[in-house]
């Protein structure tokens, strides 16, 4: 299974986030290089796992419970905007980012520790991605237009463990699917 560790923003929040960005994108045109994320895949990545085995899951889920259990609930809002160079938009965060680069950090130790090969580790810097862009769209009327954003605040209150299903049919602009597969409460 290919597998990551997240935080998954509630309904309302990816409501706010939707119509701020079809108001965006109205005004900025259409553009056939950006590919944007669909909303059920929407959500803050804390630690990619990549192909896990099934000999693995006990342990895995096992650590996540832990880390999910020393890591007390935290506020989170929607917050400004940013890019990864000319491949990526993505929404920030703001609130309890410390706490979330922690569970970040807990869940990255938990998969590591349960055997999964993780890939280099790196600071981890909260953001949803918005889209993709190929072939070297222009990022800045978005980036101008979503640099103030700010969402509503939430108590982020679950780790969960999520499943990307990658597309098989081969049609052009098929997204993954995600599924959560297990879930835990923050705090004890």
């Amino acid at each position: 299974m290919r597998l990551f560790a997240a935080v998954l923003p509630p309904p309302e929040a990816l409501d706010e986030l939707r119509r701020a960005v079809e108001a965006v994108r109205g005004r900025a045109g259409r553009d056939d290089r950006i590919r944007w994320t669909a909303e059920a895949g929407r959500h803050f990545t804390l630690a990619f796992m990549g192909e896990v085995g099934d000999p693995v899951l006990p342990d895995l889920r096992a650590r996540l419970a832990r880390a999910a259990e020393r890591t007390d609930p935290f506020p989170l809002r929607l917050h400004g905007c940013g890019h990864f160079g000319d491949r990526a938009l993505w929404i920030g965060a703001a609130g309890g980012i410390d706490t979330m680069r922690m569970l970040a950090e807990r869940a990255d130790a938990a998969a590591r520790r349960a055997g999964v090969p993780m890939e280099q580790h790196r600071r981890y810097t909260a953001h949803l991605t918005l889209g993709r862009s190929h072939g070297g769209a222009d990022l800045r009327p978005y980036l101008d237009a979503l640099k103030g954003f700010e969402g509503s605040p939430w108590q982020v209150g679950e780790l969960s463990l999520v499943r990307s299903n990658l597309p098989t049919s081969g049609i052009p602009g098929e997204q993954p699917r995600y599924e959560v597969v297990a879930a835990w409460p923050l705090g004890r």
